[in-house]
């Protein structure tokens, strides 16, 4: 058994709005990335971590959109470590063998990456999708002055979902929560332990809605899959 933890509880503060239920081709944003895996086979359940004052919200859109795999709507913390651990506390550890994790501000995720995901967390443990990082990096000042360069080779970008089996992710919170430590992703966390994590190299669109713009980029990316769905099924031979 998969369960998903969608990670929904952040305050939106760099967009100004909250972005979680900002209208994304006619649909709210989380509405897409739970979408997502609801229509991925391999996740028998969702839970969705919100924040307190949003929990009606999303019990609505669950009920509405008729989300029937989502069985759970938790609420989340001031930090994100502490609304992952409250995920990882509703999931039924017995009957999950393994655990994604994916933010619910990135709409863009599809069910051929989540399942992919899945596949080489059975296979190593541990897996997150990733992308490298083509650009120049440099380290800047507070003042906003370049300090030094950072060598790329071998950046990646961390993205989500970042699949682990149940047992090890749980322990690595536990550890992580009893030394009262933070972490940005659940990567850093099972890192701790000292154990390895499969990157699997995404190089399709899967970007966090963090600013305004971000919106525009994400109405975009979803106009042309569908352009390439509709060209692909237009050039499907007829058979008889």
């Amino acid at each position: 058994m998969v369960s998903a933890i969608i990670v929904a509880a952040g305050s939106s503060r760099r967009m100004g709005f909250d972005k979680l239920f900002a209208k994304l081709d006619g649909k709210p944003v989380l509405w897409h990335s739970i979408q997502a895996f609801s229509e991925t086979k391999e996740v028998d359940e969702i839970l969705i971590v919100t924040r307190e004052d949003q929990m009606d919200l999303v019990e609505h859109l669950v009920a509405t959109e008729r989300m029937e795999k989502v069985t759970k709507v938790i609420s989340g913390g001031a930090e994100r470590h502490i609304s992952v651990w409250n995920g990882l506390q509703a999931v039924d550890s017995k009957d999950s063998a393994f655990i994604a994790i994916h933010d619910g501000a990135r709409p863009l995720v599809t069910p051929k990456l989540i399942k992919a995901c899945i596949d080489l967390a059975e296979t190593h443990g541990a897996a997150c999708c990733a992308s490298q990082i083509p650009d120049t990096v440099k380290r800047a000042s507070v003042e906003q002055m370049v300090t030094e360069s950072v060598e790329r080779t071998g950046l990646w970008a961390m993205q989500t979902p970042q699949v682990f089996s149940s047992g090890l992710i749980l322990q690595a919170y536990a550890a992580l929560m009893a030394k009262h430590e933070m972490v940005t992703d659940e990567v850093s966390a099972v890192q701790k332990l000292g154990k390895k994590i499969a990157l699997l190299k995404n190089d399709d669109w899967n970007m966090k809605i963090t600013f305004p713009h971000d919106l525009e980029l994400a109405e975009h990316v979803l106009d042309l899959r569908r352009k390439k769905t509709a060209k692909s099924a237009k050039a499907r031979p007829i058979t008889h």
